[in-house]
């Protein structure tokens, strides 16, 4: 063993094992320390860099591209009653109406509508809606004043279309929790009132 490796002995032996003194190179050194201060650079300029994109805006632009992918068949909803009732006899979309709901209104609404600090909307009693039509006004523009918050801008119309046809089809349905609120109103329109196809 050479003088110099002999000054590299630590002094520790554990079963005839000595212990080497070999320290990490100083290019390894600046490597961590750069990539120390280069984590605070990162997270300030996550909070305040305009050349900065963040999570939230990636994930909003994606749903946007999605929302109008899905839309780009069918054009701009309108809030008419042949529309809803349509909309609310095909189950494709109402399995999209169920997914906004619940990203959206359950947590005001419970998880299955069956009322929190929302309304239950599985009765047939309602606050602020006399007909079918009434209930994308109160998604879109609130009621109550603010209670119920609007979503005409965080929604895209034709979203809050479809979600006002969801939330239709849970009338009268099984589930409800919290008590009745407001008024007992007129059954919603037919298909077959409405000269429409069966099944939408």
């Amino acid at each position: 063993m050479s003088t110099s490796d002999a000054n590299l002995i630590q002094g520790h032996e554990y079963d005839g094992i000595q212990e080497y003194d070999n320290p990490t190179p100083g290019w390894w050194h600046i490597i961590w320390l750069t990539t120390i201060l280069g984590s605070f650079v990162y997270f300030f300029m996550s909070l305040w860099s305009p050349m900065f994109i963040h999570q939230t805006d990636r994930l909003a632009a994606a749903q946007t591209a999605e929302i109008e992918l899905r839309f780009a068949d069918i054009g701009e909803l309108t809030n008419d009653e042949a529309t809803l009732v349509g909309l609310m006899n095909d189950p494709d979309w109402m399995t999209y109406g169920a997914a906004v709901f619940k990203g959206n209104c359950s947590s005001c609404h419970g998880s299955n509508a069956e009322g929190g600090v929302g309304t239950n909307m599985r009765d047939e009693h309602f606050k602020n809606v006399s007909s079918l039509t009434d209930i994308a006004d109160v998604i879109r523009d609130g009621a109550n004043a603010g209670a119920m918050p609007a979503w005409g801008r965080r929604l895209h119309p034709n979203e809050v279309i479809v979600l006002s046809a969801y939330v239709a089809t849970l009338r009268g349905t099984p589930g409800g929790v919290k008590q009745a609120e407001g008024v007992e109103i007129a059954p919603w329109p037919t298909a077959s009132e409405l000269g429409l196809a069966s099944g939408g």
